[in-house]
């Protein structure tokens, strides 16, 4: 069973929290079973952008990287949270150690962000919200990121990285892939009426 941490800090977008979600769960009772999520939270009752309450499964300080095979963070609202909370070093330590023992980052959107204040997308490739001017992928040029502002979706080894809130589902199925393989995550697409066939 391959287990996905998906990682929730105050102001997360709920559509981008719900497509891991959705996907995982869909390939664990559809698909082939192979595949678990469980939702770990800064704290024990958060609130999305948009003033949805969700109370995590499992609390950040529980939580142990090595009972985990990737990591999925949804990206949230300046304006909700959601950088005070994703900035704060235990969020940042749980990225670096995925980072460290080579498992797989997903992200979404500005999650990109954490991603790399934490350092692990220094010297490497990655996008973020491509919108607004281009202002957020400019700050994320200032943590050495290589930035690749035509790509909706950057995977630089282990880490995938997406342009904006569009690109949700399909980070969600490229996790299922990388943990699965591409004829499972094309049979769940096609149960999720995605792939029509």
């Amino acid at each position: 069973m391959k287990k996905v941490c998906l990682l929730l800090a105050d102001g997360f977008e709920a559509v981008e929290a719900s497509v891991f979600t959705d996907v995982i769960g869909w390939n664990q009772v559809e698909g082939d079973g192979s595949t678990e999520l469980v939702t770990v939270g800064t704290k024990g009752n958060l609130k999305c952008t948009w003033n949805f309450n969700v109370i995590p499964e499992m609390l950040l300080k529980d939580l142990n990287v090595d009972d985990f095979d990737a990591l999925a963070i949804p990206g949230g609202f300046e304006e909700a949270g959601f950088f005070e909370d994703s900035f704060k070093e235990e969020f940042l330590e749980v990225i670096r150690e995925f980072d460290r023992k080579g498992k797989i980052i997903a992200s979404i959107c500005v999650a990109a962000l954490p991603l790399a204040k934490s350092g692990v997308l220094k010297g490497r490739n990655g996008t973020i919200y491509n919108l607004s001017e281009g202002k957020r992928q400019d700050e994320l040029a200032t943590y050495g990121v290589n930035v690749i502002r035509d790509e909706p979706i950057v995977i630089d080894r282990n880490i995938i990285t997406s342009y904006n809130p569009s690109t949700a589902f399909d980070v969600a199925f490229t996790l299922l892939e990388k943990l699965t393989s591409v004829e499972q995550k094309d049979e769940i697409k096609r149960l999720m009426g995605f792939n029509k066939s």
